[in-house]
């Protein structure tokens, strides 16, 4: 007999797992192609500036000027918030950053910072059974949590997977953090912009190559409509039961009621001569 732990989702409540979903779902996650440019041009905006003019502010602002402007058009387009602030806000912290220190290098240390404990955040939720990129991509494949307890192989997917981010992460941190403490702003800033796109498009590569081959997503969102449903149904069979059972009882009650209130006839007592 087979554990709950162990069933195969069935047709109806799987979605598909083949590559366009998957490419889809990570660009919808994570910001896709015009994310990872909002993410990367700001900082090289900065580097180029303050290669030019050696001035941490102008540069600082300019970056900060850039990321609004991006920001600005991407709200003016109806694009996804959540991706138009957090460029701004973590270029904004660089630049608060750099200007209050006088330190070109301090611009990109939040960011640092972030892609550090972020690849501990995936190493450490992977080893604990808990993968974070099973919580990022959960919701995108309408699986929620579904993957914890229902669906294993997808479960073994997300550990690797996020092994796969932690690594690359952990790997840019190990290269960055030592020009940040010995190498000068311009070294650390064109090793920030090298270090931008290439590892996230690796990332996302070898966690597509990995989530392809796993079981496909459990439909939660989909179980609970049909649940839904069904339990609508229920509710209108028993609607109707209870309309049939009225309507087969009404005769009888008008019966019944025409027999109590018929006049009672009068009964004459015996008659004496």
């Amino acid at each position: 007999m087979t554990s709950p732990e162990e069933q195969t989702p069935s047709p109806e409540q799987s979605l598909p797992a083949d590559e366009d979903v998957t490419k889809e779902a990570f660009f919808e996650a994570f910001g896709g192609v015009r994310g990872m440019v909002e993410t990367t041009v700001p900082g090289l905006v900065f580097i180029l500036s303050y290669t030019v003019n050696r001035d941490v502010q102008i540069s600082a602002v300019a970056a900060l000027g850039l990321s609004a402007l991006m920001a600005v058009l991407r709200l003016a387009r109806r694009d996804t918030v959540k991706h138009a602030f957090s460029g701004v806000f973590g270029v904004a912290i660089g630049a608060v950053f750099a200007m209050m220190s006088g330190d070109a290098r301090n611009f990109y240390l939040p960011g640092m910072v972030y892609t550090l404990v972020l690849g501990l955040a995936y190493v450490v939720t992977s080893a604990f059974g808990f993968p974070l990129l099973g919580l990022i991509l959960g919701p995108v494949f309408k699986e929620n949590l579904s993957w914890r307890n229902r669906n294993p192989g997808r479960k073994r997917a997300y550990v690797k997977a996020s092994y796969v981010w932690g690594a690359i992460l952990l790997g840019k941190s190990a290269i960055t953090f030592p020009i940040y403490f010995w190498g000068d702003a311009t070294q650390l800033g064109w090793l920030r912009v090298a270090l931008g796109i290439p590892p996230f498009l690796l990332a996302v590569y070898l966690t597509w190559i990995i989530l392809v081959k796993a079981p496909p997503p459990i439909n939660v969102i989909a179980e609970m409509e049909a649940a839904e449903r069904e339990a609508e149904e229920q509710r209108a069979a028993e609607r109707n039961r209870a309309e049939a059972d009225r309507a087969l009882d009404e005769p009888a009650d008008e019966e019944l009621s025409r027999l109590t209130d018929r006049p009672a006839g009068r009964t004459d007592g015996p008659r004496h001569g």
